[in-house]
C-alpha cells in the first residue's frame, strides 16, 4: 500500500517550504507562518528535540463517487528546516477510495518506506502518538484511546533528524523512481489536535514555549489547501481546517503517503 521509492534529494528543493510573507494570517498566536505544498499544522525549530507528543480526533472524510482523496495526520521529529534528510513520524490517515472512506494507521522512518500498523481506526476515535529519539534509536508509539488498542516499535534508521518537532495534517503523494506526485487532498473537515508537547535538553514545553520557535504552516498546493487555527492560550491545541481540493481526478488512485521529507 505504501511501497515505493522516496523523493530524490534533488527534488526536495522544488518541494520545500516557502516563507510566505503575504499569506493570510488568522488572528492569534503565530510566531511565523509558512506555506507548504502538502503540510498544514505546526512545527517547532531552533534547537534539538528528543520527544514529541500529540493527540488528535480521527477526522471523518466526505467522499464522492469516482473522486479519490487522501489525508494523513501525524506527529514527528525532523524534516522541517533541512536537517539530515531523516524524519521520524507516526500517525493515521482518512482517505477516499472508490467513493468510500478508508481509515488506517502507519509509521515511517525516512529514508525507509512507510509501514502499515495493524490497528482498526474509526472516525471520531481519539488518537494519541509519541516519537522519542535517544541517540541512534527511535521509539514510536500510537494509541487509540477510544478502543484501547496500542502499538509501539523501535528502530535505528540510517538517518536521524531531531532539528524540529511537528504536528501535521498532510496531503500525501504517490512516489516512484522518478519522483513524487501530489495527490488530491480528501475533505477531512476539521482535524483537532491537543496535548501537543515536545522536549529539548530535558525541558518539556508546548508548541509556543519560549525555548524554541513555533511555526504555523498553511497548506496551499496544486491538489488541495488547509489552514491551521491560532494556538490555544497554553500553546498545546489547535485545529486544521480543510479548505478545498482541485484536480482530483488527475492523480493516481494508488499512493504511498510517505514522501514527507522536507527542507526549507
Amino acid at each position: 500500500m505504501r511501497a515505493g521509492a522516496f523523493v530524490a534529494a534533488g527534488l526536495l528543493a522544488a518541494l520545500a517550504f516557502a516563507a510566505s510573507a503575504g499569506a493570510a494570517r488568522p488572528a492569534g498566536i503565530f510566531h511565523s507562518l509558512s506555506t507548504s505544498t502538502n503540510w498544514s499544522g505546526y512545527a517547532t525549530s531552533g534547537t534539538s528535540f528528543t520527544d514529541v507528543k500529540g493527540t488528535w480526533v480521527q477526522p471523518a472524510v466526505t467522499c464522492s463517487a469516482g473522486v479519490p482523496g487522501y489525508s494523513a495526520f501525524w506527529v514527528g521529529l525532523g524534516g522541517f528546516a533541512g536537517g539530515t534528510g531523516g524524519l521520524e513520524q507516526i500517525g493515521t490517515e482518512s482517505d477516499c477510495q472508490s467513493g468510500f472512506p478508508v481509515y488506517a494507521a502507519w509509521y515511517e522512518l525516512l529514508p525507509a518506506a512507510s509501514a502499515p500498523i495493524s490497528m482498526t481506526v474509526s472516525p471520531g476515535d481519539t488518537i494519541s502518538a509519541e516519537v522519542t529519539v535517544n541517540g541512534p534509536v527511535a521509539v514510536l508509539s500510537l494509541t487509540d484511546v477510544t478502543t484501547g488498542a496500542t502499538f509501539t516499535t523501535q528502530a535505528s534508521p540510517s538517518a536521524i533528524d531531531v532539528s524540529s518537532a511537528e504536528w501535521i495534517a498532510e496531503a500525501p503523494s504517490q512516489c516512484g523512481r522518478t519522483g513524487c506526485v501530489p495527490l488530491p487532498l480528501a475533505n477531512f473537515g476539521t482535524a483537532q489536535f491537543s496535548g501537543s508537547s515536545t522536549t529539548s535538553n530535558a525541558h518539556v514545553g508546548t508548541i509556543s514555549d519560549a525555548a524554541w520557535s513555533a511555526n504555523g504552516i498553511q497548506l496551499s498546493g496544486t491538489f488541495g489547501s488547509a489552514v491551521p487555527s491560532p494556538l490555544s492560550t497554553d500553546g498545546s491545541s489547535f485545529t486544521v481546517a480543510f479548505e478545498g481540493a482541485t484536480n482530483a481526478t488527475a492523480a493516481p488512485h494508488r499512493r504511498r503517503p510517505g514522501f514527507r521529507r522536507r527542507g526549507r
